[in-house]
């Protein structure tokens, strides 16, 4: 049965920093919620991809972007850029970067469980 839960990320369970970003964990319920804040020059392939090992992102995402502007490269090819006020669900093998000066937030309901976890 679900139960009533209130965090914030002002108070997060868990913070895991890397080169220009972090993220930030909390746990509701049964579920792990993620904000990860990437600085402007953050790039998924040369921050993240020597804690996680991986040739590239193998975390699926479904967030929330709340600021800034994303590219995201898929393994296949396909490319899309995220913008503040868009939501995108990404399955695992991508790379991604900051575009602008901007910082980028996005809340993540489904990929921070392990996101920038030393493998």
């Amino acid at each position: 049965m679900q139960e009533t839960a209130h965090k914030t990320f002002q108070a997060p369970d868990e913070t895991r920093a890397f080169p220009h970003g972090r993220a930030e964990i909390i746990t509701v319920g049964d579920s792990e919620v993620g904000r990860l804040a990437f600085e402007p020059g953050w790039r998924w392939s040369v921050d993240v991809q020597p804690i996680a090992g991986t040739p590239s992102c193998e975390a699926p995402h479904f967030q929330y972007h709340v600021s800034g502007r994303m590219g995201i490269r898929m393994d296949d090819g396909t490319e899309m850029i995220a913008s503040a006020g868009d939501v995108t669900s990404l399955p695992k093998g991508h790379d991604a970067w900051v575009l602008g000066d901007e910082p980028v937030v996005v809340v993540d309901w489904y990929g921070a469980s392990d996101y920038a976890k030393q493998r």
